[in-house]
């Protein structure tokens, strides 16, 4: 990379092997992570790069192939540079140079975001899709040449109990009931966390009324709207939609209403009608997949209590409008993963875990839910006079370099690192 005036977006995170691992010979592992999902799997390899002794448990069977989290802005890239997995993600997905916002109607572009604007910023200014899956599948390569983390399958979290210098976890094995032993446990299972609702950790937020639909189609839309760019926003007063260019198909998202029946929105018929009514066609739309799924806005109320630390969606959660949710996890894993190491290896107090919690939570709020939440608003704005007002402000936000730099320093977490360092 050319030498910069400004500094890399993401805090340079490499791993620090402390040699060998202190693990007390009594102890199953230093730390256990709940979630064999990207999010505990970069928190497991990134522990096990610095010689931390991790299990992970996963109560399925084998990776999932969740479809949902595709999106890595470039901050996440550069933090996963060093375990590995950026060049064959490259390799496996697609490289987005732009996004824009557009009038559905109309079709006309509102703005249009250049990534490399972001060029003196990071070392991958631009936004890559790539099913999250494919992640979860190179850091599980990763962490199985690692001596010191080990992922465990068909292993399901039931309860954990505290005591004085470590934490009892309860897990259904394919084998029965057994009990392991850690100094910490991480909850990274995602939205309905079962190891926050043990630790009693209040998940404070809202449900959105509507559902989002996603479906997905090999139809190239790019055919159909010229000069579309591989994400595109396509904001409507009474549906809007997210058009996104996944490495096989093309991935379309509508809000669904919230009266209307799981089983009529999921039916031929109904996912026919709204792809059709996007772009018209006399063929009918070839559907890859289709899922439907509840909206949350949420954050817990800490990301510790005691010997148990929550990230991810475990710890908050918010609407996928513009891919927040899977790269901050991410980044909740590094930042916990350098907070434990510091604890375990370097003889840090654990109160540096608390600040871990404060100031990842404070993100979450701040930066996560509020980003995620004017995304929403700028596609759906019912109200004529507000909408032209914010279509104008984003449309000149676009047009001027330096505006636009500072607009993509936030929609891709950069600006949210910069304020955690």
């Amino acid at each position: 990379m050319a030498p910069s005036a400004r500094k890399p977006a993401a805090c340079c995170w490499k791993p620090t092997p402390t040699g060998r691992s202190k693990l007390v010979p009594s102890l199953d592992a230093e730390v256990i992570v709940v979630g064999g999902g990207p999010v505990g799997l970069t928190l497991a390899a990134a522990l096990g790069a610095q010689g931390i002794a991790t299990l992970v448990l996963e109560g399925l069977p084998e990776l999932p192939e969740d479809l949902r989290g595709s999106t890595f802005h470039p901050a996440t890239l550069d933090m996963l540079e060093p375990l590995g997995v950026v060049e064959p993600m490259l390799a496996r997905g697609v490289r987005v140079p732009n996004y824009q916002v557009r009038d559905r109607r109309s079709r006309e572009i509102i703005a249009d975001f250049d990534f490399s604007l972001l060029r003196d910023d990071t070392r991958h200014p631009y936004r890559l899709q790539c099913e999250q899956h494919k992640l979860s599948a190179l850091l599980l390569e990763r962490i199985a040449r690692t001596a010191s983390a080990e992922v465990r399958f068909a292993n399901r979290y039931l309860s954990h109990t505290h005591h004085d210098d470590t934490i009892q976890v309860t897990v259904r094995t394919p084998q029965g009931e057994c009990s392991l032993s850690a100094m910490w446990l991480v909850g990274a299972d995602g939205i309905g966390s079962a190891v926050r609702r043990t630790a009693e950790i209040a998940f404070e937020g809202f449900t959105y009324p509507e559902k989002f639909l996603s479906v997905s189609t090999p139809y190239d839309f790019r055919s159909a709207i010229p000069n579309l760019a591989l994400v595109t926003y396509l904001a409507d007063p009474e549906e809007w939609c997210l058009l996104l260019r996944a490495p096989e198909l093309w991935r379309v998202m509508f809000p669904i209403p919230p009266d209307e029946p799981d089983s009529t929105t999921l039916s031929d018929a109904a996912v026919e009608r709204r792809l059709q009514g996007l772009h018209p066609r006399p063929q009918p739309y070839e559907v890859a997949h289709r899922t439907l799924y509840p909206v949350q806005q949420r954050v817990a109320a800490s990301f510790r209590s005691g010997r148990v630390c929550l990230a991810g969606d475990a710890a908050h959660a918010n609407n996928p409008l513009g891919g927040m949710g899977l790269n901050s996890g991410i980044h909740d894993a590094f930042a916990l993963s350098d907070a434990l190491a510091r604890v375990l290896h370097d003889g840090a107090a654990p109160s540096l875990l608390d600040d871990y919690s404060r100031h990842r939570r404070r993100i979450a709020l701040d930066h996560i839910n509020a980003q995620a939440a004017r995304n929403k608003r700028l596609l759906e704005e019912r109200d004529p006079a507000a909408r032209a007002r914010v279509r104008a402000e984003l449309t000149a936000t676009a047009a001027d370099p330096r505006k636009a730099r500072d607009y993509l320093l936030r929609a891709s977490l950069i600006a949210s690192l910069r304020e955690q360092h």
